[in-house]
C-alpha cells in the first residue's frame, strides 16, 4: 500500500509542477496555452463590444485556476511521497501560491495590455 501511495504522490506532484509557474516552460507552453483556450471559449459566444473585456478576465482567470492548482496539486502530491499519515495543505501554504500566481499573473496582464494576447477572432481580423 505504500508504494501505491508513493506513485501515486509522485504523479500527483509531476501533473502539479507541470500546471505551476516554476520553470520558464511550464507557463509558455502549459499554463498560457491552457488560460487562453479557456478565454477563448468563454468569449467565444460574446458579442464584438464586450468580447475584449470577457476575454482578459477569463485569461487572468484561467492562468490563476492553473496555477493555483499546479501549486496545491504538487504540494499534495510531494506530501504523499514523503509522509505516510494524511496530507495537509496550511493556509499559509495557499497564500505563498497566490502570491507566486499574482506575480505570474501581472506578466500576463501587461502582454494583453500590449495586445500580444488577444482573443483568438482578432488574430484574423486584424484588429
Amino acid at each position: 500500500m505504500a508504494v501505491k501511495h508513493k506513485i501515486a504522490g509522485g504523479i500527483l506532484a509531476g501533473v502539479g509542477y507541470m500546471l505551476s509557474p516554476l520553470s520558464w516552460w511550464n507557463d509558455a507552453f502549459v499554463n498560457l496555452p491552457l488560460a487562453l483556450v479557456f478565454a477563448w471559449i468563454v468569449s467565444l459566444p460574446c458579442t464584438a463590444s464586450s468580447r475584449e473585456g470577457v476575454f482578459n478576465g477569463a485569461v487572468v482567470i484561467g492562468y490563476w485556476l492553473t496555477n493555483v492548482l499546479g501549486f496545491v496539486l504538487m504540494h499534495k502530491g510531494a506530501k504523499a511521497v514523503v509522509t505516510k499519515g494524511k496530507m495537509s495543505y496550511s493556509r499559509r501554504d495557499f497564500i505563498k501560491d497566490i502570491g507566486i500566481s499574482l506575480a505570474y499573473t501581472l506578466l500576463i496582464v501587461a502582454l494583453i495590455k500590449w495586445g500580444v494576447l488577444k482573443p483568438v477572432r482578432d488574430y484574423f481580423s486584424g484588429s
